[in-house]
């Protein structure tokens, strides 16, 4: 076999149509193999002796795309100082474009002996483990061009690959559960006709499905256990995964493209699948672990703020490179959109606090590429200090936490919720205000992934997780949910129709608030998890989204759902891209302010209406006419004016439309009604004039310009 001396840039495989260059990083290593694997079991090892910045290269001439490989590091064992290399551990390459294979749990994939956690384990894991791909990087995009929606007219529906995909009738079985399936006309046309522009896949970077799951029968079905950040899962390709399932991710993203919808990543760089000091060594651990890991004092031990046993070393120049490199790669190679990130706040960790100044953020602002897609904060990890909403840089949004409190007690009926509540429907300006960024900052969900389904959020109390097999300890306890009369199924038709109305209440808030809205998958379709609040580990029926038969649409929540997303498009009212200033706007041929806020007699609010503990209900007017911003072509935007009529409590209650805020209204949208009101059909409703709202209900009142 030949071996030239390569390049140590750009870091892993990369085939150029005559051979492979391999690069990867180790300071730590003493010499590194590269080990070409074989379908017979067989391997051939390949010295990298040339060394440039402590990254080892060579370039192969001949080697293909699909050829599997392993790295074996030989240099220093020895956890007490952070050392933890073993030559009889494949390693995965941390810049592999694909990953081929699954792990076969067993003692061969940890660097001791079960039982010894000081004993040094020669075992050899290649049996055992999963190997790097190299891959052909070409594709025809033929005119993909990137939809780039204003972040004002998006709308997010967080999905799963298989969980959207595995039970829709009409996939055929090969395609269930893959990203073939995503291109789909019968899930594209899903989600177009439903008004979505961005989909927002949960974690597709290759993961590890965890030992502990596998000994119980469950899995890692979420995927927040990442081991390969270049790597597509490869259990979501139907077509193989000896680089196929790049070229079948890529052919997805083209399709969902064409239908003008973007694509966002769940992406979970704060940990990797190789967990505490008595996890398997896969690949970073092996290669370099005092480089890649925050170590504790004493150095065996990981420090931990993400709950999963480790987090990246984020003050490491070669950890901030693997991050941006990915980043990158994604957006030019596999051209998705946007990137919202896992317990984003460890990203922030320097040294031990959060830190909005920090070497990461500072990369990604200045980054030509990164810095132009979509970047989605979870702002919150489990360290100390660790909640952060309001707190991220300006060129982020954030999945906007307090929003989804606040509106889930609106709903279940809390007192002194009003005053909060207002300022989360205004998009958050009390967050996000002071630091430039605007109503956009704010992603708004009621539910997401994490916690319960809309449908458990108004018929469970408690969760419900004794299918996890963890004593029902684990997933959030406080879920500020209401059970409506009773816990779980029930045929009471009162506590059900309750239920359905409280379900579109929260659908109907989340469109109308300023920010970005963000769907959870399937909840169009009242998806219940039967009050399982932390499903990351049931890969079955119980988070799999069953799709309804089409003649049931008529009059269901889809249907009420789809009227509100495109309520909220067809008016920019409800997407401002500044916030409100409360007064008349210059120019503007009314002389109302551009919002004002009533009590349900019709009368403004005073001071004492927000602070009483009792007030559960009013009236917001949101003025058409005095949307200050300018359109993309600096001309003056004018729409509708709109009553919006909240009615949290739970008695029956009388609203008076304002006077001096128009004459003649129709209503819209009425939550009470199990069809919601289709559009131009509501009653009309002159000023002065009463309209009954049934306790915990909406309704929307319309004032054509």
């Amino acid at each position: 076999m030949q071996v030239w001396p390569g390049e140590a840039y750009p870091l892993g495989a990369t085939y150029d149509g005559a051979g492979t260059n391999f690069a990867v990083y180790s300071e730590a290593a003493d010499r590194i193999e590269l080990c070409l694997l074989h379908d017979d079991g067989s391997e051939t090892a390949v010295e990298l002796r040339e060394s440039d910045a402590f990254v080892r290269h060579a370039f192969l001439p001949g080697i293909m795309p699909g050829q599997r490989y392993g790295y074996r590091v030989h240099g220093p064992y020895a956890p007490q100082e952070g050392k933890r290399c073993n030559s009889a551990k494949l390693l995965l390459d941390p810049y592999a474009r694909a990953i081929s294979g699954k792990i076969d749990w067993g003692e061969a994939v940890y660097g001791y002996h079960f039982g010894k956690p000081d004993s040094r384990n020669d075992l050899d894991s290649a049996p055992h483990t999963m190997a790097s791909v190299v891959v052909n990087p070409y594709f025809d995009w033929g005119d993909d061009r990137p939809p780039r929606t204003d972040y004002h007219r998006t709308i997010l529906y967080e999905a799963h690959v298989k969980g959207l995909t595995m039970m829709h009738p009409d996939l055929p079985d090969e395609l269930r559960g893959t990203y073939a399936a995503l291109a789909h006309p019968s899930i594209i046309s899903h989600l177009t006709e439903l008004g979505v522009t961005a989909l927002e896949l949960m974690p597709v970077h290759q993961f590890v499905n965890d030992h502990r799951l596998a000994d119980a029968n469950l899995s890692n079905y979420w995927g927040y256990n990442t081991i390969g950040f270049f790597a597509p899962h490869n259990a979501y390709a139907s077509w193989g995964d000896r680089g196929q399932q790049v070229l079948e991710f890529k052919t997805a993203v083209r399709a969902l493209h064409r239908a003008g919808i973007e694509v966002i990543l769940d992406v979970v760089y704060n940990h990797t699948a190789e967990g505490n000091h008595l996890g398997p060594t896969l690949s970073f651990r092996g290669l370099d672990n005092a480089s890649y890991y925050r170590l504790a004092d004493d150095p065996r031990y990981y420090m931990d703020t993400t709950g999963t046993g480790n987090s990246l070393l984020m003050r490491s120049p070669h950890v901030l490179q693997l991050i941006m490199d990915s980043l990158r790669y994604w957006v030019t190679e596999m051209h998705v959109d946007g990137f919202r990130f896992d317990l984003a706040a460890t990203l922030a960790r320097q040294f031990h606090e959060v830190d909005r100044l920090s070497s990461f953020f500072d990369l990604v602002q200045q980054d030509p590429v990164v810095s132009q897609v979509k970047l989605i904060a979870e702002p919150w990890d489990v360290g100390e200090g660790g909640y952060q909403v309001g707190n991220f840089p300006p060129l982020w949004t954030e999945w906007n936490g307090k929003y989804r409190d606040t509106v889930r007690d609106l709903w279940r009926g809390e007192p002194r919720t009003i005053a909060e509540f207002a300022g989360r429907l205004t998009g958050s300006s009390d967050l996000y205000q002071d630091d430039g960024r605007r109503p956009l900052a704010s992603i708004n969900f009621a539910t997401c992934h994490d916690g319960f389904t809309l449908a458990d959020l108004v018929s469970y109390n408690d969760k419900h997780n004794e299918a996890n097999g963890e004593g029902n300890r684990d997933g959030e306890s406080h879920n500020r949910s209401w059970n409506c009369g009773a816990e779980g199924d029930t045929d009471d038709p009162a506590i059900l129709e309750l239920r359905a109305r409280q379900m579109r209440n929260f659908i109907a808030t989340l469109m109308l608030s300023q920010g970005v809205p963000m769907l959870s998958h399937g909840d169009e379709f009242a998806r219940t998890q039967r009050g399982n609040n932390n499903a990351y580990c049931q890969d079955n029926e119980l988070s799999w989204v069953h799709w309804p038969d089409k003649e049931a649409e008529e009059g269901s929540l889809h249907a009420f759902t789809r009227a509100m997303v495109w309520l909220r498009r067809d008016h920019p009212v409800f997407r401002r891209r500044r916030f409100f200033h409360g007064r008349p706007v210059e120019g503007t041929h009314d002389d109302l302010s551009d919002i004002a806020w009533f009590t349900p007699d019709g009368k403004e609010m005073a001071q004492r209406d927000w602070q009483a503990a009792h007030a559960k209900a009013l009236t917001v007017f949101l003025n058409g006419h005095a949307i200050s911003e300018p359109g993309p072509r600096g001309e003056r935007i004018s729409d509708d004016s709109f009553l919006l009529m909240f009615n949290a409590s739970a008695k029956d209650l009388h609203f008076t439309v304002p006077v001096n805020h128009g004459k003649q209204w129709q209503v819209v949208v009425d939550t009470a009604q199990p069809e919601g009101v289709p559009p131009g059909s509501g009653p009309k409703v002159g000023a002065g004039e009463h309209v009954t709202l049934i306790g915990r209900s909406l309704v929307v009142l319309q004032r054509p310009a």
